[in-house]
């Protein structure tokens, strides 16, 4: 489903923040990308999705190259993503903000009642606020709407990043149960980033390690790995 070949990408002029980075994920596939602080998770995902402009190196998404593409032409070849904090537009309610993430799509009235009520049945906190502000709602209800908005657009291929950020471990929890009920829903691929997490929270099949731009896979299942593991590679 997602294919990078020696991805390179950097901001303006400067050094590479993302170095020939590699990797394939088979429908379906959970992935999860772990490094600390600046390590380049968040750049590689924009670069990924086409907010950064890469040097060099290609992604494809279903065996289409997408390299070069908008992140709206991206979104329409059947990719989404969830940026870190709070990606929701504060002054729309809960219900404008998962129409509006529908908008860049061209859906009948049908398709997109099904789609919101995958999203609110999901996450059913948010179909008892459909009408409140997406501002005034918590941290981790603005989160679910975020992911709510990525459902809307139904991708093949969701980049969520660090969507643990700032929420309670059971928050966390049922966020991540969400993800894994989608997953089962349909054929959906899931490239997320987090710092560190816990694996058996996160559900990934396969787990990438980040370090100075640099991704490598952790050569053994990702279920078997243990955090005290991981902070010796990250």
């Amino acid at each position: 489903m997602l294919e990078v070949r020696d991805l390179e990408a950097a901001y303006g002029r400067g050094n590479a923040v993302v170095r020939k980075v590699s990797l394939a994920l088979v429908p379906g596939e959970m992935a999860c990308v772990m490094g600390h602080n600046g390590a380049g998770k968040t750049t590689l995902l924009r670069a990924l999705f086409g907010l950064l402009r890469d040097r060099s190196g290609s992604v494809l998404v279903g065996g289409t190259e997408v390299s070069g593409l908008s992140p709206l032409e991206r979104v329409r070849a059947g990719m989404a993503y969830s940026p870190s904090g709070r990606a929701v537009l504060p002054g729309l309610t809960v219900a404008e903000n998962l129409d509006t993430a529908a908008d860049v799509l061209s859906l009948s009235g049908q398709e997109r009642a099904r789609r919101r009520k995958l999203a609110l049945d999901l996450f059913p906190i948010l179909g008892d606020r459909q009408q409140q502000r997406a501002g005034s709602l918590s941290g981790g209800e603005q989160r679910m709407l975020s992911i709510g908005m990525v459902i809307m657009q139904q991708p093949r291929l969701m980049l969520l990043d660090e969507p643990s950020l700032g929420l309670s471990p059971l928050m966390v929890q049922n966020m991540y149960d969400a993800i894994a009920q989608l997953r089962g829903q349909s054929d959906v691929t899931v490239l997320v980033v987090e710092q560190t997490m816990e694996l058996s929270v996160i559900g990934a099949d396969s787990l990438y390690i980040m370090r100075m731009g640099a991704l490598g896979k952790y050569d053994r299942p990702a279920a078997t790995a243990s955090m005290q593991d991981l902070w010796q590679l990250l």
